[in-house]
């Protein structure tokens, strides 16, 4: 693969956008639908329609970004995502935006940040080679990419969000649309050819299938996808009612919009710790040590946010004592999961060719991102059979299943990679 100049700084800066774009966009929708319905199946129902084509549509984009311009297929994608979301604004300009539409364009959206996400894990091995980077390297600008990730999508993001749609429906979608072309802008500067080199052509049944075999013979990469599959399941449970047990009057902490988006945006600073302290931590303890401890951290979390409300209020003498432990929580929440991430992205760049790289982050993908759909409806589902503070205990209980089966597997499964 030749690569082009300009490198690691577009990517990063193209990426920040993109992701900026992301987090008011994800954040927006779900509170635009609690202004159409309070009912926890439709309003998971966002989430799912947002997350489904990670499910559905992956493994097709994994072959795609294989055989074409990686760095192409980033620019067609924002630009897709541009256009549908100032179709969706000029809707709700003229008074019709009803829950079917947020379902059909979060659809249509996720499709296309399918593509994108995908082609844009998948080029940071080529960005870095011409950076002339070693493997240090590689891993702090995984850590760069998951920071900045983190950073855009859940910090700044729900923060303007939340301002957003108190300023209008309007004003919600506009804006990430303005910023995929400013991501478009940002990553045309970046010159030269991310294309893997194919020895000879082949089917794309042929190239699904030679991904699946090499997933499935590598050990120490198919524990990872599984695990990362529960985790999320577990969590987007969780997540797909968040904004039940926080915003509005019946609510368990009482947040407005505007507060929602400002606790989404404390949260988030937690994964910018882990992102900042991935490398090093690994350097230090391994990347076996940092990848257990993730695993058991994040069920700790979901264990603490049921005392919220129940050993001790949410509300004391007006300081909103439930929101404040719920950004700890779920800040801690964060940055486990983002340790995890940035270990898990380096050993798949580590381990896996460049010509099956797009294939094998998409199968990565489609488990642990297919699984965000199915834990949103199952939350919704069980927020609606049984209440919020069950979808918690739920969740609790599989992530601690998981680790129970996922931690001895890791001392056997990639001896060499697992080496910090």
């Amino acid at each position: 693969m030749s690569t082009g100049r300009g490198g690691l700084g577009r990517l990063l800066t193209s990426s920040g956008v993109s992701n900026l774009a992301d987090g008011m966009y994800k954040t927006a929708l779900p509170l635009l639908a609690l202004q159409l319905t309070r009912s926890p199946v439709l309003v998971a129902g966002v989430a799912v329609a947002v997350n489904l084509p990670w499910l559905v549509c992956a493994l097709p984009a994994g072959v795609l970004v294989d055989r074409v311009d990686r760095r192409r297929a980033m620019l067609v994608a924002n630009a897709v995502r541009a256009a549908l979301l100032v179709v969706l604004g000029g809707a709700a300009l003229g008074g019709f935006a009803p829950i079917w539409a947020l379902y059909a364009v979060a659809l249509c959206v996720g499709t296309a940040e399918v593509v994108h996400d995908t082609s844009a894990q998948s080029v940071v091995p080529a960005v870095v080679d011409r950076a002339g980077l070693d493997r240090s390297g590689l891993d702090r600008a995984n850590s760069a990419l998951q920071g900045l990730e983190l950073a855009a999508n859940q910090f700044v993001g729900p923060a303007l969000s939340g301002l957003l749609v108190a300023a209008g429906a309007v004003a919600a979608f506009t804006a990430p649309a303005a910023l995929w072309l400013v991501a478009v802008v940002a990553l045309w500067g970046l010159r030269g050819v991310f294309r893997a080199e194919r020895a000879e052509p082949t089917s794309v049944r042929g190239d699904l299938l030679v991904g699946a075999r090499f997933l499935v013979g590598n050990r120490l990469m198919l524990t990872m996808v599984l695990s990362a599959g529960a985790v999320n399941l577990a969590l987007q449970a969780v997540w797909g009612v968040l904004p039940l047990f926080a915003v509005g009057e019946r609510s368990v902490l009482h947040l407005t919009e505007r507060g929602y988006g400002l606790l989404l945006a404390g949260t988030a600073v937690g994964g910018l710790v882990g992102a900042a302290l991935a490398p090093r931590l690994v350097a230090r303890v391994g990347a076996r040590i940092a990848l257990g401890a993730g695993l058991l951290v994040i069920p700790l979390t979901l264990f603490g946010a049921l005392l919220i409300d129940t050993a001790f209020p949410a509300v004391v003498d007006g300081v909103p004592v439930g929101a404040l432990a719920l950004v700890v929580l779920l800040a801690a929440q964060n940055a486990s999961a983002v340790v995890w991430s940035v270990v898990v992205m380096g050993l798949r760049h580590r381990v896996v060719p460049d010509a099956l790289l797009g294939r094998v982050t998409a199968a990565h993908r489609v488990v642990s991102w297919g699984a965000v759909p199915l834990g949103a409806a199952l939350g919704g589902v069980l927020g609606e059979l049984l209440g919020l503070r069950p979808v918690f205990v739920v969740a609790a209980a599989l992530l601690v299943v998981t680790a129970v089966l996922v931690l001895p597997r890791l001392r056997d499964a990639g001896q060499g990679a697992l080496v910090g």
